[in-house]
Order: C-alpha cells, then sequence, then structure tokens
C-alpha cells in the first residue's frame, strides 16, 4: 500500500497513516483504508486493530487541494467511497483503537468517531472536531449521528454549526476523547488499552460492542441518494468553488513562502 503501514504485533495490528505530509485524504487513502480494515475483518488471527498517524497530524481531513480538480464522476465516486469507509469503519467488530498523535480534524474526525477507544496528544496547537462548516463541506446526518452518540445531541448540535475545532483538553471534556497523553506515550498508552481489550472472552465483547452501538448503528443509511446529491450541487455551487480556490491559493502563498 503506498499511504498506509501495517504491523501485526502478536493478537493486534497497528496500522499507520502514511501520507507526506499531513495524511490529508484523497480517493487511493479511501481505498486503502477500506481494503485494510476488510483484511483485518477477515483475518482470523486479527483480534483488534490500532490506527494511528504521523507525529503531530492524526489527518488533517480532505485533501481539498486535490479533490477540487476532481471531475464530476470522481467526486460523485469520492464522496460514495468515503460514505462507505466511514460506515464500514462504524461496523467493524473488532476492537478499535485511534491513537491521535495529532491536529485530527474534519475527515481525521470521520475516522476516529468509528473507533472504540481514542488517546489523543496534548497540547493547544492540536485540534479535533466535525468543523465541515466552517471549510465549506456538506455534512451527512450519519455523521450527525455518530457525533451525538459520543458527545451527546445538545454539544454536537452547537459544535457541528459552528464549525467548532477543539483541543484536546476540550475534546477530553466533551468525550471525544477518551484519554490525553504527551505526544509520545499516545501508542504505548494505546497498545496498553488494546491488551486489556484482549484480556475479555472474545464473543462476549464482540457481541456487547453490537449492543452498545445498536442505536447508532441501526441509524447508519448506506445509501443515502438525496444527501448524495445535495453535497454535490453544494460542492460545485460558484460560491463554494470561489471559496475552495482562494483556500489551494492561500496554501500554495504558504508553501512558497516555506521554501
Amino acid at each position: 500500500m503506498d499511504y498506509l503501514e501495517i504491523e501485526k504485533k502478536g493478537e493486534y495490528t497497528i496500522i499507520q497513516m502514511n501520507r507526506p505530509k499531513v495524511n490529508a485524504i484523497n480517493f487511493q487513502m479511501v481505498k486503502e483504508i477500506r481494503e485494510a480494515f476488510k483484511l483485518m475483518e477477515e483475518d482470523i488471527t486479527v483480534s483488534g486493530v490500532i490506527l494511528t498517524g504521523r507525529e503531530g497530524v492524526f489527518s488533517a481531513g480532505l485533501d481539498l487541494i486535490e479533490l477540487y480538480d476532481y471531475d464530476k464522476t470522481k467526486i460523485r465516486e469520492f464522496f460514495i467511497a468515503f460514505g462507505l469507509m466511514y460506515i464500514e469503519l462504524a461496523r467493524f467488530s473488532k476492537p478499535f483503537i485511534c491513537a491521535i498523535t495529532g491536529h485530527s480534524p474534519a475527515g481525521g474526525t470521520v475516522i476516529a468517531i468509528t473507533s472504540d477507544y481514542r488517546v489523543m496528544a496534548e497540547g493547544e496547537k492540536y485540534g479535533i472536531g466535525l468543523n465541515e462548516v466552517a471549510v465549506n463541506v456538506q455534512i451527512s446526518t450519519n455523521l450527525i449521528e455518530a457525533y451525538s452518540f459520543w458527545l451527546g445531541q445538545s454539544l454536537a448540535y452547537r459544535f457541528v454549526l459552528e464549525g467548532k475545532l477543539l483541543n484536546s483538553e476540550e475534546a477530553l471534556k466533551a468525550n471525544l476523547v477518551d484519554e490525553v497523553l504527551p505526544i509520545e506515550e499516545v501508542l504505548p498508552q494505546a497498545e496498553k488499552r488494546m491488551k486489556h481489550f484482549l484480556t475479555a472472552d472474545k464473543n462476549i465483547w464482540l457481541n456487547t460492542k453490537t449492543k452498545l452501538r445498536s442505536e447508532w448503528l441501526n441509524k447508519l443509511n448506506d445509501q443515502n441518494e438525496e444527501e448524495l446529491e445535495e453535497a454535490l450541487k453544494i460542492w460545485w455551487s460558484p460560491e463554494v468553488r470561489m471559496k475552495m480556490q482562494m483556500f489551494k491559493a492561500m496554501l500554495a502563498a504558504k508553501k512558497n513562502n516555506s521554501i
């Protein structure tokens, strides 16, 4: 795989997202994540999965610079694949922990909220949250339901409309993450937690996870054509395209100034 590094460690597997520079999510990364978790689900020698990122960043979210240049067919295919990736991760039956090694906005949060346990690097500079409203991407009902599952409806409502990014301490207080630690301790603690999960009887643990998630998973909509068309219409609107073009220009300027 181009963007994932997979390491088997006894009963569990560590998957590291490794797409330079910030693990921005493009079509290829979505395909690789879906493929990797399908393999992990089917592999009877894998009892659990830890997903982590690069130092300082878990995932910076959607690669809006690359996605901006997708034609209408490819962006439709991407939105469908991204939605299916989220559903497949949410339905992943085995213990699943995210070791959030830094910044994790928008698409990074989409991935993180599908896990059973989240350990995040401490620090004001690291943000996490479904800030789609702030970056001009239409959020889906599926994602709102997941946010509400973890945060409660009141906080989810407020944070989604605000497009709020939470720092690690705010995320801990809001129950968006379970632990906050120095960055060098994040993955070791995720492994410690995974080993604890794996001390339980496998069938009891899996059955209990299913029961705990039943209300959330029963609300998932696999094929919401109306929402897809709505998102695509907004994506191609002149106002949103102009804002994305300005965003691209800003990032290009930053890159040039850093050379």
